[in-house]
């Protein structure tokens, strides 16, 4: 198993530094492919590698994770209020995207489409998807809630959206 990250959207965007935690037996085989394709300059990976040893890398994350579970429960809690079952959204911890599930009835394309129209930047959770019967569903990030009232304002114009 791999697991891939950026520090672009913990950190920095203009960082541009990326990890990749490869099994032991495999660190030989991936450190031989990277050298192949260069890599980050290496004062930025040692500011990142400085600021992590240091332990403001965790306070970070600690607080982050904190800031946006609480701004993922106020865009969650809006659409359950707007939207009441036609959406069901998971338990998830962790990310900066809302996955909200439609009945198959409905098309996410054409309300992931009305919805961009209307400003928002909404996903139909179908385009990520390979299978013929993929399921059917919106991508929305929350990073840029900061209230409860925001959270319900934008939610109301997802569902005038959703309307017409």
């Amino acid at each position: 198993m791999l697991y891939a990250g950026t520090f672009s959207k913990v950190l920095y965007p203009g960082l541009r530094l990326a990890y990749l935690v490869v099994p032991e037996h495999e660190i030989d085989k991936f450190r031989n492919s990277m050298a192949q394709l260069g890599s980050s300059p290496v004062l930025f990976q040692a500011t990142v590698a400085d600021f992590m040893e240091q332990g403001h890398f965790a306070r970070h994350i600690k607080k982050m994770r904190s800031l946006y579970a609480t701004r993922r429960d106020y865009l969650v809690q809006a659409l359950a209020h707007v939207f009441g079952d036609m959406l069901m959204v998971p338990e998830r911890a962790g990310g900066i995207h809302v996955v909200a599930h439609l009945k198959p009835k409905y098309n996410d394309k054409a309300f992931a489409a009305a919805a961009n129209a209307k400003g928002l930047a909404i996903m139909a959770l179908s385009e990520w998807c390979i299978r013929r019967r993929s399921p059917v569903g919106l991508l929305m990030g929350f990073a840029n809630i900061a209230t409860p009232e925001q959270a319900l304002k934008q939610v109301r114009r997802l569902r005038e959206a959703f309307d017409h």
